[in-house]
């Protein structure tokens, strides 16, 4: 049976339409939505299937989900934000804004090494459980005492759930105000966007509960001892977790954003768009740019790819385009494109094992460049 698809596509992107049809027909996805601007115009604004595996509650236009690490771009929009105001240098010392941090051979971690993967805390010495990852104090001081893993800036390790609270307390220490906070004062309100770091009650109703893949747990099976064992193990990632009042209700930057395509690919066109879109400028034309500079690269220790990271985002390695991207455990999808000037967004419920996107947001993404394209 046909699944329907709702919302608006322009004709020039029916193909995405198609696609997302393809994926709900065929299992891939039991409820999603899709989005692109493109020259600021929001020309994709797609949704359908259902909130559960049983297929008795429609995906609603105003439905939003969990959407993991892709949280952590609207957390890298907000340290540029910082830096737009010359609040924040990424060249900077973490310790210079957050002094604790200089503890156990930390003095000299950049900025930059937390946006980027690089700090060496891609995971945590001692023990804590799912509701320590909703204690923020706790959770910082324990990064601030902890030694690093490797020489910082010497090379990457993706820092899958310890990133946002290192990039939060760092802008909490400059402004005063939890990421979740300023996000919503600085991002979502100046542009009108359903995205959440942290829900309010009033948006509790909405949230489609993630299905979980197969094995429930964040990260690949790796070896404990080595970089990406310990990382995955300590903090662990349950995907029942999110389900949890808890979970919905804390503010962990790099993975417990809930909001939908819509709102991604909104949020992702002040980038697209060079610092400003709908008439409402976050950042300078510079600072924009500046995401599409890679900072490192080589291989990623915990993810096992190669990769480059300009300012928070990856990119393809080796690519001349300025073209960046990121991605959710489970699969929401998010590219942003400044040469063209488009956003992709791609939010789901059904987890695929994949930490950083999958084939669904890939064949979405394909029929965007294959529209634009011709």
């Amino acid at each position: 049976m046909s699944v329907l698809v709702q919302g608006h596509c322009d004709p020039r992107f029916e193909k995405v339409r198609a696609t997302l049809q393809a994926n709900l027909n065929s299992g891939a996805d039991v409820g999603a939505s899709v989005a692109v601007t493109y020259k600021d115009e929001l020309v994709v604004d797609l949704f359908g299937g259902h909130l559960d595996e049983d297929k008795t509650q429609p995906w609603q236009e105003d439905t939003i989900v969990n959407v993991y690490s892709t949280t952590k771009t609207m957390s890298f929009l907000c340290m540029l934000m910082l830096a737009d105001r010359k609040l924040l240098n990424f060249d900077e010392n973490v310790a210079t804004y957050w002094p604790e941090f200089a503890a156990n051979g930390k003095e000299q971690v950049k900025v930059w090494h937390l946006m980027n993967h690089a700090a060496g805390l891609s995971g945590m010495d001692v023990a804590v459980s799912s509701e320590d990852m909703y204690d923020w104090e706790k959770i910082t001081s324990l990064l601030a005492a902890q030694a690093p893993w490797w020489e910082p800036g010497s090379a990457m390790g993706y820092h899958a759930l310890t990133q946002g609270y290192l990039l939060g307390e760092v802008l909490r220490r400059i402004t005063g105000q939890t990421m979740g906070a300023f996000f919503k004062q600085e991002v979502a309100d100046k542009l009108g966007v359903d995205f959440h770091i942290g829900v309010p009650d009033e948006a509790l109703p909405r949230i489609g509960h993630l299905i979980p893949p197969p094995n429930r747990r964040l990260g690949k099976d790796t070896a404990g001892d080595s970089i990406a064992g310990r990382t995955y193990t300590n903090p662990a990632g349950d995907a029942r977790d999110s389900w949890t009042l808890g979970w919905k209700k804390a503010e962990i930057p790099a993975a417990n954003g809930h909001g939908n395509a819509r709102s991604v690919a909104k949020i992702h066109a002040v980038l697209a768009n060079l610092g400003e879109s709908q008439g409402v400028r976050l950042l300078s034309e510079e600072t924009a740019r500046s995401v599409m500079v890679p900072r490192i690269s080589g291989h990623d220790q915990v993810v096992d790819v190669p990769m480059a990271y300009g300012l928070g985002f990856g990119m393809p390695p080796g690519s001349k385009r300025n073209l960046c991207f990121w991605g959710g455990w489970g699969g929401s999808t998010a590219i942003i494109d400044q040469d063209q000037n488009f956003s992709i967004s791609y939010v789901m419920n059904k987890m695929h094992a994949g930490l950083m996107g999958d084939e669904r947001g890939i064949s979405i993404s394909q029929a965007v460049f294959t529209s634009l394209t011709g």
